[in-house]
């Protein structure tokens, strides 16, 4: 440290919650692997599952490019997960249908995802835990809820489920 570095007056709150949520993508990724799926096609199972979706859509809720998104659904559709329909409500539109074998899958993913959150909380006591979840759901859904326009975007880490 030279006498030019600024002194910090709080913890380094951006580090704290990129790379607890790295290790957290890393080890759901490793987890769900063992069933031969990636974040990213748990991600698009388990909302297509919930109710009629385009393509686009679950490439939003996902935060997949258009090319991730077909490249993941590619792969759906290799291992008979899911397949590409026309839309129930707009014939234009195509939707992401979920197998019954992509159903199955998906509530083994989900099961998996869910263990894995599990062990990562199971690290605090119960009462930081609840009050870890509560405060991070009210900076999601609220402060920090939507990124501020920039004039140079800033990269962000792909996450695989939502």
């Amino acid at each position: 440290m030279t006498a030019l570095t600024p002194a910090r007056t709080a913890p380094d709150l951006s580090f704290l919650l990129d790379h607890t949520s790295h290790v957290l993508r890393t080890r759901i990724a490793a987890a769900l692997s063992e069933i031969g799926l990636t974040a990213r096609m748990h991600c698009v199972l388990v909302h297509a599952l919930e109710e009629e979706r385009t393509q686009i859509q679950l490439a939003e809720i996902g935060d997949m490019d258009k090319t991730t998104m077909v490249v993941t659904v590619d792969a759906l559709e290799s291992a008979g997960l899911a397949e590409r329909r026309p839309s129930g409500r707009d014939r234009r539109a195509r939707i992401i249908a979920v197998t019954e074998e992509g159903a199955r899958i998906a509530v083994r993913s989900q099961e998996i995802v869910d263990r894995v959150h599990r062990e990562a909380l199971a690290a605090l006591p119960g009462t930081d835990r609840e009050a870890l979840l509560r405060t991070l759901t009210q900076l999601a859904t609220g402060h920090l809820a939507t990124p501020a326009e920039s004039p140079r975007p800033v990269r962000r880490a792909r996450q695989g489920q939502r």
